[in-house]
């Protein structure tokens, strides 16, 4: 059969099931043209063409997608397919798929796998998120330091390790305590009795389990190496990081250097790069679920704000000049909790916000949004007086005007910083989370003590 283009129309092939000329026209394509192609295609039918992949070319295309593709492509396939794909991966690319799987979907599909395989990956999860441990191999070739040349040489032909694995050789000793690397081209260089002791290198370049990957990251470039060791704390050797495995964390390094440099403010960061990605390239049902969830919030808190009005139309009825101070009551507490917002996220994203040390980040942000309550309360206090006060013989209307905004004010800066990191800390979004409850919160707080004012220093009824 002769080689059709990227352009073969493809999709009417899997309309009609035509199984034979999709499976030889995919066979002839590279591995990035066929990922073109899988790009272009809707889920299901993305599916139905990965399913006719070999095994081995399968793994190949599944490994060069982007963790989002990878991720939704899982979630795609029924449980038998989607093991029958991860049981053939790397254990670290495994254990990367089951981080970013819903739940439910990670516990069922791990139950599933097989005894060798869970066991591996439930070793990677029992790491700290991002830390070198979650994205290290555990496969990896180790001789003992009293081993020759030609006995490591022996063990590297035995071995079932892949060719990228057996690039670097680690030597262990009777405690498997980490005692250096040698480069394979070192080994079939040296003479066959040579103590392989004698070749060791990097006795003091290692990365500890618990330490972030960013650490691997930076200590694989400084180097130049290929795999770098990962010992626990007792300095054991329990797996090796290669380039490969951290090639993601050096490109979000620099794009965040990048965007520094540039003047732009790169506001996803770590567990939010995945909520990110999901949210603007996942599936447009996931966005919509997502956002009108918190959505609801507001129209749940519009509905409770508006009985609150309601109960306090005696105040409106004898006292209109109120109502005019409303809508400032509600914006400015609106604008200082996004406000809050942005400058967490940004912070938080640029490393100048430490979730370690959040409480005292807390305490800078409400002494900044008293001070601005302060400020903020005077300036509408005395124009309120000046504007309804004076006007209409009620002065006290620029008291409860004033410290209305002064209330909502510091309340906002604490809700911007403090219902961020709440979500975060539950794991969640807090892109699309954070300013519907503040925007809830705030307006019934900042009303409610509002008319309450204006019904005690003016004397109005509630009802």
């Amino acid at each position: 059969m002769t080689n059709v283009n990227i352009n073969y129309d493809l999709q009417e092939l899997v309309r009609k099931q035509d199984w034979d000329t999709i499976k030889a026209q995919q066979a002839v394509w590279s591995t990035p043209k066929l990922i073109g192609v899988m790009k272009e295609l809707p889920q299901a039918q993305r599916v139905l063409l990965f399913r006719l992949l070999e095994k081995d070319r399968a793994i190949e295309v599944f490994e060069r997608l982007d963790s989002v593709d990878q991720t939704d492509l899982v979630r795609a396939m029924t449980d038998p397919d989607a093991l029958r794909l991860l049981e053939g991966l790397d254990v670290d690319l495994r254990t990367r798929i089951f981080d970013e799987l819903p739940a439910k979907v990670t516990k069922r599909l791990l139950a599933a796998l097989s005894p060798e395989a869970r066991q591996a990956v439930n070793v990677l999860l029992g790491y700290p998120e991002d830390s070198a441990g979650r994205i290290m191999n555990p496969r990896y070739l180790a001789v003992r330091t009293t081993a020759t040349v030609a006995e490591a040489l022996a063990a590297v032909k035995s071995s079932d390790l892949g060719a990228d694995e057996l690039r670097t050789i680690f030597a262990i000793d009777e405690g498997r305590f980490y005692k250096g690397f040698v480069a394979l081209a070192a080994l079939v260089k040296a003479e066959q009795q040579t103590p392989i002791e004698n070749l060791l290198e990097g006795r003091d370049i290692f990365v500890r389990a618990t330490d972030d990957r960013l650490v691997a990251a930076r200590l694989l470039k400084e180097y130049d190496l290929v795999a770098l060791p990962v010992v626990d704390k007792e300095n054991r050797l329990v797996g090796a990081v290669a380039f490969d495995d951290v090639i993601d964390v050096l490109e979000e390094e620099a794009s965040e250097s990048m965007y520094q440099k540039a003047g732009i403010v790169d506001v996803q960061r770590a567990r939010d790069v995945v909520h990110s990605e999901k949210v603007t390239r996942g599936p447009i049902w996931y966005a919509v679920r997502l956002r009108i969830a918190f959505l609801l919030v507001t129209v749940a808190g519009g509905l409770i704000v508006g009985s609150l009005i309601d109960l306090f139309e005696g105040t409106l009825s004898a006292v209109l000049a109120a109502a005019v101070f409303i809508p400032i009551v509600m914006d400015m507490g609106g604008n200082v909790g996004t406000q809050s917002t942005t400058i967490f996220a940004r912070g938080l994203a640029l490393g100048h916000i430490q979730l370690s040390r959040f409480l005292r980040h807390l305490a800078r942000e409400v002494s900044i949004g008293a001070v601005m309550g302060v400020l903020l309360g005077i300036l509408t206090g005395v124009i309120a007086w000046l504007w309804q006060g004076i006007p209409n013989n009620i002065p006290q209307i620029g008291i409860a005007v004033g410290l209305s905004i002064f209330s909502v004010v510091a309340l906002a800066t604490l809700l911007g910083f403090m219902l961020p990191w709440t979500l975060i800390k539950l794991g969640f979004d807090h892109a699309p989370g954070a300013d519907p409850f503040i925007t809830t919160i705030k307006d019934f707080v900042g009303l409610a003590l509002y008319f309450t004012l204006v019904s005690i220093l003016i004397g109005t009824p509630t009802a």
